[in-house]
């Protein structure tokens, strides 16, 4: 399959094309990948601390907790999923607060394939984008036809993102060129009828690859592959996305636009259910990356409690006290 360049500026694609000699063999992109810096584990895990301990008050907390509402990515990946779920679950997603209208609307809802239309059609109007898992999340154990048909299925429904899971197996045996060409694939997968794509978000599990030098090393090559966003995670691990792992990610977001002119996106997922996680990961992203990235087009949350202490949080500021557990629905 010939290699499609997504629709970048003129000059960051320019860039761009220019490192094409980085992936132009196995041998070329495993030189690159293992010549990119080590990771510091001890600074970076410092610096994530230092930045966890920054305080948000009053009202640029109010800003902080509207600012994260509108940037999860509200979820049901379950086998018991059904119409009904998924249809409350958008009805929550256009309007998360009923008793204030206020309350921002939640950046996308995330479903399987099967139930993209049924999200789709809940959403109308609303602005939420539906994203949809594919390529035989959350483990990726699958032939690549059956995943790029997984992926197809998804657009054709009318999926406005999609989250692959890359395959670990292949990444942590070295076969780096094999990945690469995997999520290629997936991003020409992603081409709707009239030419248009689907945003691509590109799961690391990150619990799963063993040290912060393969985590630097898979988010260039997912960057390098055509990657619309990096994300730590699929949230069905014992570790997903952790503070030291986001930074990590963040940093080489920020060294590849420096690199190509090209921007991604940050997805960090599974774990974050608090207002306190949610102001640590803002911090993060605007003193690694800077406000361009504070909007929900370059990052996300990939949650579902989360969002019910960001409302109970919003709730408390509103009227100095806190609501009773019957105040937000139990997803």
């Amino acid at each position: 399959m010939p290699t499609t360049v997504p629709a970048y500026g003129k000059e960051a694609a320019g860039r761009l094309a220019s490192m094409a000699d980085v992936t132009a063999s196995d041998g070329a992109l495993r030189r690159f990948l293992h010549g990119l810096p080590g990771v510091d584990a001890v600074g970076l895990q410092a610096r994530a601390a230092t930045l966890g301990t920054r305080s948000i008050k009053t009202t640029a907390k109010a800003y902080a907790i509207d600012l994260a509402i509108s940037m999860i990515d509200l979820t049901t990946l379950e086998g018991a999923d059904t119409p009904g779920k998924v249809r409350a679950l958008c009805a929550k997603g256009i309007n998360p607060d009923p008793s204030d209208r206020g309350t921002p609307k939640v950046a996308a809802i995330c479903v399987y394939p099967d139930m993209v239309a049924t999200a789709k059609e809940a959403l109308t109007g609303s602005g939420i984008s539906v994203a949809s898992v594919a390529t035989a999340f959350p483990a990726g154990r699958a032939a690549l036809p059956v995943k790029l048909a997984d992926t197809r299925d998804a657009v054709a429904a009318g999926a406005d993102e999609i989250d692959m899971v890359i395959d670990r197996g292949a990444f942590l045996s070295g076969r780096y060129m094999s990945v690469f060409e995997e999520i290629k694939q997936v991003k020409e997968a992603c081409r709707r009828e009239d030419g248009s794509y689907a945003h691509l978000k590109v799961i690391f599990e990150t619990g799963e690859l063993q040290t912060y030098d393969n985590v630097r090393r898979v988010s260039w090559l997912a960057m390098l592959a055509g990657a619309d966003f990096i994300k730590t995670s699929t949230g069905k691990v014992a570790v997903n996305a952790t503070p030291p792992v986001t930074l990590l990610m963040l940093e080489a977001v920020r060294d590849f636009h420096a690199t190509t002119g090209v921007q991604v996106g940050v997805k960090p997922a599974g774990g974050i259910r608090t207002t306190k996680d949610a102001m640590k990961y803002l911090v993060m992203v605007n003193e690694t990356l800077g406000e361009e990235w504070l909007t929900a087009d370059w990052f996300r949350f990939g949650a579902s409690s989360l969002l019910n202490d960001l409302l109970m949080q919003r709730q408390k500021l509103s009227t100095g006290r806190y609501s009773g557990p019957d105040y937000v629905t139990v997803d």
